[in-house]
């Protein structure tokens, strides 16, 4: 919770500063925080007490001016279960995201465009099924940044596709343990060498990728808003192409309270997965890769800033 206080804090800080030092610049963000709980008392057909939470947080500070553009957007959320207030609480979302994409215009509707992203998590993350005591991710373990040199285009208000022919991606492991067995698509150690330079913390990526956005007002305080990624890897297999879609509905009771409903499916071939083998009880590396799904339904606070 600290980090996600403080990181949110410290780059929001730092571009609102910078964004009051001249005209041309526009800001906007919210916070957030979500609540359900459920209490049980005698309740025969069964039932278990349980809190959950989550936090929001998002910003973007964007400068227009003359032919030129600059746009900046943070998006983060950190949310946790209890279900039992003497054990761990159970993650139930975590995304840090932060994108800058600098335009120069060259018509009405197209911009030549230079775009850095950046995404990772918060904190620690686990499998509950399998083990609740060994983290499968962590901060900056991933951490993906991506830096491409492409063009925009935003035919209205509603919806914009950059398509960056020459970009350059890291994936970042920062965690011994988790590059040691190849997480997140890093090499893995290999098993004839046990020194602590058997294995890479990062894995580097040159190839295309497409990001399309949508934001709209579908009926009176109903807002649906769509980003879709798309990227290809020149180097290896680009026929393999990695998708990262997020979806997310809004519905509006009042200026302060809102129902959200939002999802986010991942496809990407480098990742690995492991089964556990029922016979000798090990973690088994699975061949083929999965598609990853998230859906979270909440309702709570949001405020304006």
């Amino acid at each position: 919770m600290k980090r996600f206080l403080l990181t949110s804090f410290a780059v929001i800080l730092g571009i609102s500063l910078f964004a009051q030092e001249g005209d041309g610049w526009t800001t906007k963000g919210s916070v957030g925080l979500n609540f359900s709980q459920g209490t049980y008392t005698n309740w025969a057909a069964g039932g278990m007490n349980s809190l959950s939470w989550q936090g929001l947080f998002n910003y973007s500070a964007n400068y227009a001016k003359g032919n030129f553009k600059w746009d900046n957007s943070l998006n983060t959320a950190l949310g946790y279960s209890f279900f039992d207030f003497k054990k761990k609480p159970l993650k139930t979302d975590d995304k840090i995201e932060f994108t800058s994409l600098a335009g120069l215009k060259a018509t009405d509707h197209l911009f030549y465009s230079l775009e850095l992203a950046f995404r990772s998590q918060f904190a620690y993350g686990f499998d509950y099924a399998v083990d609740s005591t060994q983290y499968i991710s962590k901060f900056l373990a991933p951490a993906y940044v991506s830096l491409g040199l492409g063009a925009e285009w935003t035919p209205n208000e509603h919806f914009s596709i950059n398509f960056a022919p020459i970009t350059g991606r890291l994936t970042i492991v920062n965690d011994d343990y988790l590059a040691s067995i190849g997480a997140f698509g890093v090499n893995q150690l290999d098993a004839n060498d046990t020194t602590a330079h058997a294995y890479k913390k990062v894995r580097f990526e040159f190839g295309a990728r497409l990001t399309a956005k949508m934001k709209y007002t579908v009926f009176k305080n109903v807002d649906y808003e769509s980003k879709l990624e798309l990227f290809s890897n020149y180097l290896n297999h680009p026929e393999r192409i990695d998708v990262d879609w997020q979806n997310l509905l809004v519905l509006k009771v009042n200026s302060w309270l809102n129902c959200n409903l939002g999802t986010h499916l991942i496809y990407d071939y480098d990742i690995p997965f492991y089964d556990l083998n029922p016979t000798t009880g090990e973690m088994v590396k699975d061949p083929n890769s999965k598609v990853q799904f998230k859906e979270v339904l909440s309702i709570g606070l949001l405020f304006n800033l």
